[in-house]
C-alpha cells in the first residue's frame, strides 16, 4: 500500500520537486506555451490538408491539366506530419521566464497580489 505522498503524486497533474513557488508560475507559463503550440500545429495541419488534399485529388486537372504524382502526394503528407513533430520538438528549447514574480502577466488574475484579500 502506498503512502499518502505516493497517492498525491499519482493523482496530481503537476508535482513540485522543490520548495520554490516560482515553479508553479513556470508550470503555468509552460502549459500556455504548450497549448499555443498545439493550436499552431492544428492550424498548420488543417491549412496544409485543406490545400493539399484537393490538389492531390486532381482538382487542378480540369483547368491546368496538372496531376500530382502519387509519390509526390505521399511525400507531401509525410512532410506535413514531420513539420508538426518538429514544431512540437521546439518546446524542448523552453526557458523559464526571468523576473516572473515582478511581471504579473504570468500570474492568473485570481492569484495576483492586488486581488488577494488580507487575512
Amino acid at each position: 500500500i502506498g503512502t499518502g505522498t505516493d497517492v498525491a503524486v499519482e493523482a496530481a497533474q503537476v508535482v513540485l520537486m522543490r520548495s520554490d513557488l516560482e515553479d508553479v508560475l513556470t508550470a503555468i507559463d509552460l502549459s500556455r506555451k504548450t497549448f499555443n503550440r498545439i493550436r499552431l500545429n492544428y492550424v498548420w495541419a488543417m491549412g496544409y490538408n485543406l490545400l493539399g488534399i484537393p490538389i492531390a485529388a486532381g482538382m487542378l486537372y480540369p483547368s491546368t491539366q496538372f496531376l500530382l504524382p502519387p509519390w509526390l502526394a505521399g511525400g507531401a503528407m509525410a512532410f506535413s506530419s514531420i513539420s508538426v513533430v518538429c514544431s512540437s520538438l521546439a518546446l524542448k528549447r523552453y526557458k523559464r521566464p526571468i523576473g516572473i514574480i515582478r511581471d504579473h502577466s504570468y500570474i492568473p488574475k485570481v492569484l495576483r497580489p492586488e486581488n488577494m484579500c488580507n487575512v
